[in-house]
């Protein structure tokens, strides 16, 4: 098939071979991109007008709006558990039904972490 082939980003025309974006290195190829661009500092999308390159856009915003700060650090493991002497923190809270208190997955039974709570627990877990 040697039909020629126009390119729908560019307008030239191309042979089956080379009619794909990244075998004629389009450079208006980014006018078909669909896809949002995320900021990689601070994981936030970017929203881009069509005719405008991504690229340039995600920069300008790196350059006067981006959120991210290098000094904050992103703790994961904030639920520090209460029982004394327990330094373990979780990546989610571990609530007790009775005292609602925050433990450790270790410490999360009433009679591991010593409850003081309204009721007792009949046996261990």
């Amino acid at each position: 098939d040697f039909l020629p082939l126009k390119c729908d980003a560019c307008g030239e025309v191309f042979c089956k071979d080379h009619i794909r974006y990244d075998d004629h290195k389009c450079s208006s190829a980014y006018k078909k991109n669909v896809q949002v661009p995320v900021c990689p500092l601070c994981n936030v999308p970017i929203p881009v007008r069509k005719g405008e390159i991504p690229d340039a856009v995600v920069g300008a915003h790196m350059d006067k709006n981006c959120k991210y700060n290098p000094a904050q650090k992103q703790k994961i493991f904030t639920n520090r558990c209460l029982k004394p002497g327990c330094k373990r923190k979780e990546l989610m809270k571990v609530v007790c039904e009775q005292c609602s208190g925050n433990f450790c997955i270790k410490h999360r039974h009433p009679l591991d972490h010593d409850c003081k709570g309204s009721s007792h627990p009949l046996s261990k877990a």
